[in-house]
């Protein structure tokens, strides 16, 4: 596991201690970032779920102003540090250990620019996360933001949300990222 590209470049991630995350392939972060191109640019990040901190220390080292990494594990919350150190990319991050749910339920200082959800597998925790986001979009999301998911194909299935709409998928091996952006203010239901 290692950073792709940026200021960062080659630099090795630790590994989170144990069997409790399972981090991003570097194969499926390469397209990832691939797809986000410049547009992770001076962005503001939310990574719930953060792990090794893998996705928001790339958008860091391509350029993101701002991650915020969010895990109830304090194993990994201090994996996320070290990682930090290790890839000189401390300035532009927060590290928070908590529940993702109980960190979505007051609204952030600022909206982010895309938010990057990868849950553990298998408890339908995503589409919760969702649902949760979907509510209060406005004070979680720019206008112009995109929600990414991050989870294995067989979680997949179709959500009932009001605020938000799936645009693209892929799938790379046992991974499948979902976007989600705002529903469009034009947009006539079909």
């Amino acid at each position: 596991m290692r950073v792709i590209s940026g200021t960062a470049k080659g630099r090795k991630l630790k590994p989170v201690p144990g069997e409790t995350t399972r981090p991003i392939t570097d194969r499926t972060k390469e397209a990832l970032f691939s797809i986000l191109g410049d547009w992770i640019i001076e962005a503001r990040v939310l990574d719930l779920f953060g792990g090794t901190g893998a996705v928001g220390i790339e958008a860091l080292s391509r350029g993101a102003a701002h991650v915020t990494f969010i895990d109830a594990s304090r194993e990994a919350t201090r994996t996320i540090g070290e990682n930090l150190r290790l890839t000189n990319l401390t300035a532009g991050a927060y590290v928070k250990r908590a529940d993702a749910f109980k960190f979505l339920e007051s609204p952030p200082p600022e909206p982010f620019d895309l938010i990057y959800v990868a849950p553990p597998q298998y408890k339908a925790l995503w589409s919760k996360v969702l649902h949760r986001l979907d509510g209060r979009l406005d004070d979680w999301l720019l206008p112009d933001g995109a929600v990414i998911v991050q989870i294995h194909p067989v979680e997949y299935q179709p959500l009932d949300l009001q605020n938000l709409v799936l645009y693209d998928e892929r799938k790379y091996g046992s991974t499948l990222l979902n976007f989600y952006e705002r529903v469009s203010a034009g947009a006539v239901d079909k």
